[in-house]
């Protein structure tokens, strides 16, 4: 507590175990008072239960994040395309963290160069390590470049939305190859176009939420061009998909840039239904800015 209060806030506090993506506060300057409440939740009120028995008190950077994840076999990696979630449950990165309320790839302040960067100073230095599967990092690019928010050692979601159906190849062979010590004998085969992935959440997401709402409008992912949808908290009852969880679905789609898989993943946001649905309105937004400003 005293740390925090000596930083005047200006600090990033997280619960030091697995929370489902909500463990982390970000502190402004000056708010003091957020950063009491943060630590108050996670270690006295246990909102994340033992994962908050520990909480880590970490430098805030300034920059945009983006996740990058590797097929990775003790030795060698492929480096998939890159993305960038949203994690905050509000437009405009306003309001608690959630598990991700949506995702777009390419990300568009990975560069080449910068992808580079990633590599050399990153992604390479840890080839040493004997991991065999799939490596998220987690990271912001700041003024002085990539730094590393989190290493997971699981795909990373609502990212692996956008990212997969990026990839032509079948993927099962690369994992066998993860296994078996064999990715240098692969290559991943890219697919060029834009994907976006907007979340379908209950309401009440990051809280509490009810479960059991019927589910309709599956069948209008058929009628849009390039578009699928990723079941995460369903179920079926009685012959019908019903809610069973915060975030609900994933509508994703392709597009030849990112303005059009943006306008085909909302268009088929909004045609699924279900009592109390709730999504980000601005998904990918912030690219297309940065796009049009070119």
């Amino acid at each position: 507590m005293n740390h925090a209060i000596s930083r005047n806030g200006n600090c990033v506090i997280k619960a030091d175990g697995l929370a489902a993506g909500k463990g982390v506060t970000v502190v402004d300057n000056d708010d003091v008072e957020r950063a009491i409440t943060a630590i108050e939740q996670a270690m006295i009120q246990k909102v994340f239960g033992e994962a908050g028995k520990t909480v880590i008190i970490e430098e805030r950077l300034f920059g945009e994040e983006a996740s990058i994840m590797i097929f990775v076999d003790g030795e060698h990696y492929l480096i998939m395309p890159s993305s960038q979630d949203h994690k905050s449950i509000f437009d405009g990165d306003k309001g608690p963290n959630t598990g991700g309320m949506g995702a777009y790839s390419p990300a568009h302040m990975i560069t080449p160069q910068m992808m580079q960067q990633i590599e050399d100073k990153i992604v390479k230095p840890n080839e040493e390590i004997d991991y065999h599967g799939v490596l998220y990092i987690g990271l912001i690019i700041t003024a002085d470049g990539p730094k590393v928010l989190e290493y997971n050692v699981r795909f990373g979601d609502p990212e692996t939305q956008v990212v997969v159906p990026r990839i032509k190849n079948d993927i099962v062979p690369i994992m066998l190859a993860c296994i078996d010590g064999t990715l240098d004998q692969h290559r991943l085969e890219i697919d060029e176009r834009a994907a976006v992935c907007v979340v379908l959440a209950s309401h009440g997401y990051p809280g509490k939420y009810e479960k059991g709402k019927v589910i309709d409008g599956l069948k209008y992912v058929r009628q849009i061009a390039d578009s699928m949808i990723f079941h995460a908290g369903t179920k079926i009852v009685g012959g019908q998909v019903v809610t069973d969880g915060g975030r609900v679905l994933g509508a994703t789609a392709l597009g030849e840039d990112l303005a059009q898989a943006y306008d085909r993943a909302y268009q088929l946001a909004g045609l699924v239904d279900f009592q109390g649905k709730y999504y980000r309105t601005d998904i990918g937004q912030k690219a297309l800015r940065h796009l049009n400003a070119r």
